[in-house]
């Protein structure tokens, strides 16, 4: 099974810069975009034999997640805990036999750390979400996650320290949720590779000299490490300030 998560900074702009054409290369079981910024009605994708599910913000062009997937899940959930929405379209929860699939656009703290507080909030909330899933079913949470979890994950690590994204707290919450039993499937195979980056800015230059961060994850339940295949970053691909990240399963 394979499985590709791309935040497209908006999917109609992606759209005319190959999206389709990648999608259909890539050939995935399942599909998961971050920061669609879209409503309903405003883009119609032909997708021959997947399913799909979107979830939009309330704030027209601004966030928003969607999953295609081949395979018809059992249930399909919008939100966390006891909620089946939310205003920013950022969580959307597949239910299938043998695992829980959730994209998840995580919120930016901002440059000026303004967002900082709820986006640690946030952090809590999931971990809760994610763990009470896992004790059902093992879970794959996939997605931008906004933090680069450790040095060798960005560029310019040291200039860049106490910056949204790689402030320490949001750097400790990454930490505690691997410390509940879930895995970076990106590390897990490539514990020491350098340059891997799915994020670079629009600024001059910066993606042809590979000044990035790696903020897209595939994090997998610890139980479902013998069923890890792959995982690996398709930093070729354009169209987006991010690049697809994919996860293979046996």
């Amino acid at each position: 099974m394979k499985l590709v998560s791309w935040n497209v900074n908006g999917i109609r702009a992606c759209a005319k810069k190959g999206f389709i054409e990648y999608f259909k290369e890539v050939n995935a079981d399942i599909f998961c975009l971050q920061e669609t910024k879209l409503q309903a009605g405003q883009i119609e994708l032909a997708l021959d034999g997947y399913e799909q599910y979107w979830n939009y913000a309330l704030k027209k062009g601004y966030s928003g997640t969607a999953v295609f997937t081949k395979v018809k899940p059992l249930t399909v959930k919008y939100g966390v805990g006891d909620r089946d929405s939310e205003d920013e379209g950022r969580i959307i929860t597949l239910e299938f036999d043998e695992f829980y699939l959730v994209n998840v656009y995580t919120p930016n703290a901002k440059r000026d750390l303004t967002r900082l507080s709820y986006r640690l909030e946030w952090e809590d909330e999931m971990r809760a979400y994610l763990k009470a899933l896992d004790a059902i079913k093992p879970v794959i949470m996939c997605g931008d996650l906004n933090v680069a979890h450790a040095e060798i994950d960005l560029k310019n690590a040291k200039s860049n320290s106490g910056n949204s994204g790689f402030t320490d707290v949001e750097r400790s919450k990454m930490t505690d949720l691997l410390a509940e039993g879930f895995v970076d499937t990106f590390r897990y195979f490539y514990p020491d590779t350098e340059g891997a980056y799915s994020w670079w800015s629009y600024m001059s230059k910066v993606r042809e000299r590979n000044i990035g961060w790696r903020i897209d994850y595939f994090i997998a339940s610890e139980r479902l490490v013998p069923l890890l295949k792959n995982a690996s970053i398709d930093s070729h691909v354009l169209g987006s300030d991010h690049c697809p990240v994919i996860l293979e399963l046996m």
